[in-house]
């Protein structure tokens, strides 16, 4: 059960650095919505190294 928790958090870590990267390379990214990815990316990263 932890296991496929933790494959859950990875997959959207993973997402959200696609979405990120999506979002930094159009032609006006949005700098607000980068940086609420960003900060649930980190809080992901958190959640996964505790």
């Amino acid at each position: 059960m932890i296991q496929n928790h933790m494959s859950a958090l990875r997959r959207k870590h993973e997402a959200l650095e696609r979405e990120i990267n999506k979002e930094e390379t159009r032609p006006l990214p949005d700098t607000i919505r980068i940086h609420s990815l960003k900060k649930e990316k980190l809080r992901l990263k958190e959640e996964l190294l505790n």
